[in-house]
């Protein structure tokens, strides 16, 4: 049985002028497709987050409560230096339990390896989190001049194709992992 997923798409870097807008923007157009998904666009920039790790700040409960809510996420990340964002590991680490038993999937973007590093970087603290990362991804190689402001990608096909593999198996865990959470709250899983 397939059941709705609820999708959060997190925008890894708050940048002026951020690419990951129009990346987000096609992401989440290329999603409307899907009837059994409804997404929900985090943008760390929409809250009051603190510039310290306080969990108990209004803006974390709720930055907490969004990713509570979701079954399964979406991250888009550009790539800096061979890695992602401050921005992003601090949104990763200011709450842990609403992470745990979900999958994440990636989009990236970047130069020559289309951010695919970054990827790699977030595979390991994802792991930290208790997530299960989807092995596919949708990375764009030099991507500026691509997109439209909009979100319209110039030669969508190979992404495309890339993003359908991508979401089927992301829906996969997330209908996997969806009644395991209820049966079982991952919170009780002890050593």
């Amino acid at each position: 049985m397939t059941e709705r997923t609820r999708l959060a798409i997190i925008y890894g870097s708050t940048r002026p002028g951020r690419l990951c807008d129009r990346v987000v923007n096609w992401v989440a157009r290329e999603l409307a497709h899907y009837p059994l998904i409804d997404i929900d666009l985090i943008d760390p920039l929409e809250f009051d987050l603190p510039f310290a790790h306080n969990r108990e700040h209004p803006g974390v409960a709720a930055l907490s409560e969004r990713l509570s809510d979701a079954d399964a996420f979406i991250i888009v990340t550009p790539e800096y230096n061979h890695s992602f964002t401050a921005s992003l590991k601090f949104v990763l680490d200011l709450v842990y339990e609403p992470w745990h038993g979900k999958p994440v999937a990636f989009v990236s973007y970047g130069g020559i390896s289309g951010g695919l590093r970054a990827v790699e970087q977030l595979r390991l603290v994802f792991a930290e989190l208790h997530t299960v990362t989807v092995r596919d991804t949708v990375s764009f190689a030099n991507p500026w001049g691509r997109f439209a402001e909009d979100g319209t990608l110039e030669n969508p096909f190979d992404a495309r194709k890339s993003l359908v593999l991508m979401i089927a198996r992301l829906t996969w865990w997330s209908n996997a992992l969806k009644p395991a959470r209820v049966t079982r709250p991952y919170r009780s899983v002890a050593a």
